[in-house]
């Protein structure tokens, strides 16, 4: 799968994309705020692609990497995972290089997903799980009108806030 934005290419992984994900994933800017076990080599990174590859086949997940149109290598990631039984509620997950933040890169394939998830999957809300100090993430999730969800506590990982986009 692959789409074009204005600027981005957003696709599928393939085994190619394994440093450029080992890179993303273990980057310790990103990871500040996530609690996951990031790939310690491009063997690891190799066999996330291959769960992702073996997760979006079986529909779990709707997985995308981010890449700018006149420069191909990864430079982040988008899906839409966690769905419920019923298929209507998904959550969005979203990482980006550093170098690449306010830029508007994220908002632009966020638009992207979003109109993806409601349109295309047909989901009617999505929530987006981040932490309370992710002041970059809480402002992306503000700018396309998410509403914290103060009434919901994220139990396994309380330092989180959720928040939730409904279909208009």
């Amino acid at each position: 799968m692959r789409f074009l934005t204005d600027r981005l290419i957003l696709r599928t992984l393939t085994e190619f994309d394994s440093y450029e994900v080992l890179g993303i994933r273990s980057h310790p800017v990103i990871n500040q705020f996530l609690h996951r076990d990031s790939p310690k080599n491009t063997f690891e990174a190799l066999d996330f692609i291959l769960n992702i590859q073996r997760k979006s086949a079986n529909g779990e997940i709707f997985f995308l990497g981010i890449a700018l149109q006149n420069k191909p290598e990864l430079i982040g990631t988008i899906c839409l995972w966690n769905f419920s039984g019923d298929r209507k509620t998904a959550e969005l997950g979203y990482e980006l290089l550093p170098e690449y933040h306010r830029k508007g890169i994220m908002s632009e394939a966020v638009t992207f997903i979003l109109n993806f998830g409601f349109e295309d999957l047909n989901v009617s809300k999505i929530e987006a799980f981040t932490n309370k100090n992710n002041l970059n993430s809480i402002q992306l999730l503000q700018k396309f009108n998410f509403a914290l969800n103060v009434n919901r506590k994220d139990e396994k990982y309380p330092e989180n806030l959720i928040f939730e986009l409904a279909r208009s």
